[in-house]
């Protein structure tokens, strides 16, 4: 019984350790991407910043 116990444990070790590294290098891909992403959108903007910083054009007028 405490052979099967034994390697039980070794199992859900070689488990664990197998699935961080696995997340590791999925953490490390999903960077990568997130990065090329940034560059990316920073260049297809024309360097105006985006969104609402443009000036007055999406501001409400005073009443």
């Amino acid at each position: 019984m405490l052979w099967i116990l034994l390697l039980l444990l070794i199992l859900v070790v070689f488990g664990f350790g197998f699935t961080m590294q696995t997340l590791w290098w999925v953490a490390a891909v999903l960077l990568v991407v997130w990065i090329v992403g940034l560059a990316m959108r920073g260049r297809g903007s024309g360097g105006r910043g985006g969104g609402r910083r443009g000036g007055r054009r999406y501001s409400r007028g005073r009443r």
